[in-house]
């Protein structure tokens, strides 16, 4: 339940414009590929993954693959991080890792180790909105929203429901 304490920056529609941009962005710096993989951190990652793969299909020829990605965000040396389907083709591949929130990099450091067991072409971050409090060497390659925030706040953001939306609280 979002409270008054919450702050919208981003409604459904505002989301949906900022992922169809990226998704025109993804596409203008991949064109000549035949294949994508989009792989997205479970569980908002992932939703946004799928809306981009939908998004690329309806603007250009190149056929993408989606990539689920689970990882202990907070503790993620607890368990490995899991690709799914566990038996998707990497090598030579362009993949765009894509996360919700970017806020210190961690989540995405942890999660990128993963792909460098694989001889990818190309890796990639795409994030709804980028907080600019990075404390590992991530930086995003597609930007919907950047924000700057205090180390306090949190961005929070639901993707289902009729308060879907990013929330600053």
């Amino acid at each position: 339940m979002i409270t008054q304490q919450h702050n919208r920056i981003l409604d459904k529609a505002q989301i949906d414009q900022k992922l169809t941009r990226i998704a025109y962005e993804i596409y203008e710096r991949n064109f000549e590929e035949q294949e994508l993989v989009l792989g997205g951190i479970q569980p908002n990652g992932y939703t946004l993954a799928g809306i981009l793969a939908e998004k690329i299909a309806a603007i250009s020829p190149i056929r993408v693959q989606l990539l689920s990605i689970a990882v202990d965000k907070a503790y993620p040396l607890n368990m490995p991080v899991v690709l799914q389907p566990a038996q998707t083709a990497l090598e030579g591949k362009v993949v765009v890792v894509v996360d919700d929130v970017l806020n210190t990099g961690k989540t995405l450091a942890y999660t990128l180790n993963a792909f460098l067991q694989h001889n990818l072409k190309k890796l990639e971050v795409a994030t709804l909105v980028n907080r600019h409090h990075t404390l590992y060497p991530i930086a995003a390659a597609y930007t919907g929203y950047s924000l700057a925030t205090t180390l306090r706040e949190h961005v929070q953001v639901v993707l289902e429901g009729e308060e879907s939306g990013a929330f600053l609280h």
